[in-house]
């Protein structure tokens, strides 16, 4: 199936901006071992090279020596995604030509072949972590374009059908938004430890493993644990008759309670299920065990703005609206069609949008 138009020029687009971004701040510059004929000498002189070509009678000397160059791992791996694009099927006139010209700056870079680990060999200093979200848009291009040797071309799977994939997505969007979206809490994953006791010390290694949650926000008086899913159905069936997801319930409710011998706001944590819509939107509200807990959806196939207000609600005071949840179903005809493929599409655009940090937002919306 040829690529959409609309996500290969998106994609495009946020690629096109981080680099101009790059480029005005500056590319990064790291020591590179280089091999040269010089006649100036510098480093280490290699002297079986030198004799074996009769370097001496020019006068010149082959040398192996560090020098500071843009040629590192991190502008190669960028070059190489703008290469990438430039391939991508139906990507429009203007922005193949707006990337050429983004492209030329990167001359004495290195040609590379992208893999999946060039992406975990890049280390990040105090100086090159503003490469971060760029690398990151770099890594779901590759992921997403899928190179097809007999054609030449580049092509981009289904992704959007690819539960596992769409569910990391939407975790790390999540967890980056309340990161450089609000000051109050401290964000990270963290890891829990279950709060038992074995009769025998050798019973413990048959415990489940580490409970390790996808969103913890710690402040001085609350702490909130967001636990992200991605289904095509927000709400299973049971008996003909729409209910939560008993397995995310339950893993969400022995975090909380794995957190309460910690004691202070870690005893009575509150608790989120959280859910892109997907047709309908829910916000439901319990009291469980003595912990506030939540189960709602956020609806991405909307303004950023929105988004964002919708996303910071979250962190206020869950205070139960009473003894009844709140299911919201009033579904305007354009929210009717999210069911849709393009609709879909728009919902991962969303979320590609937050996952690169700000960069996408000032071109889409």
């Amino acid at each position: 199936m040829t690529a959409s138009p609309e996500i290969v020029d998106l994609f495009a687009r946020v690629l096109a901006k981080g680099v101009r971004r790059l480029l005005r701040r500056g590319l990064d510059r790291g020591y590179v071992e280089v091999e040269e004929d010089t006649a100036s000498l510098r480093g280490r002189i290699l002297v079986g090279e030198t004799v074996r070509r009769n370097l001496l009678r020019r006068p010149h000397a082959a040398c192996r020596f560090d020098e500071l160059r843009h040629d590192v791992l991190h502008n190669q791996i960028i070059k190489a995604t703008l290469q990438r694009l430039l391939e991508a099927e139906r990507l429009s006139v203007e922005l193949a030509e707006e990337l050429r010209k983004l492209y030329r700056p990167l001359d004495g870079i290195t040609n590379i072949r992208l893999s999946g680990g060039l992406f975990r060999r890049v280390q990040f200093s105090r100086n090159t972590g503003h490469y971060d979200l760029l690398l990151r848009v770099c890594g779901l291009i590759y992921e997403c374009l899928l190179r097809e040797e007999r054609e030449k071309k580049s092509k981009f799977p289904d992704i959007l059908d690819n539960v596992e994939k769409m569910s990391t997505i939407f975790e790390d969007f999540v967890r980056d938004f309340f990161r450089t979206g609000q000051t109050e809490f401290t964000v990270r994953s963290e890891v829990i430890t279950w709060d038992a006791a074995a009769m025998d010390p050798l019973h413990m290694s048959y415990l489940p493993p580490q409970m390790v949650t996808d969103v913890s926000l710690r402040s001085l008086s609350r702490t909130i644990v967001i636990d992200t899913k991605y289904y095509r159905k927000t709400l299973s069936r049971y008996k003909g008759n729409e209910k939560i997801w008993s397995p995310n319930l339950y893993q969400l409710f022995a975090y909380l309670k794995n957190l309460e011998r910690h004691g202070g706001p870690d005893a009575t944590a509150d608790g989120v299920l959280l859910y892109p819509a997907v047709g309908q939107g829910i916000d439901l509200q319990y009291i469980i065990g003595g912990h506030r807990l939540r189960v709602k959806t956020v609806d991405l196939d909307v303004h950023w703005r929105q988004i964002h207000t919708e996303l910071l609600g979250i962190i206020q005071a869950n205070r139960c609206r009473g003894d009844q949840p709140l299911i919201s179903s009033d579904m305007s005809e354009s929210a009717a069609a999210k069911g849709s493929r393009s609709a879909r599409l728009e919902s991962y655009v969303s979320s590609l949008a937050s996952i690169a940090g700000r960069l996408l937002i000032s071109i889409v919306y």
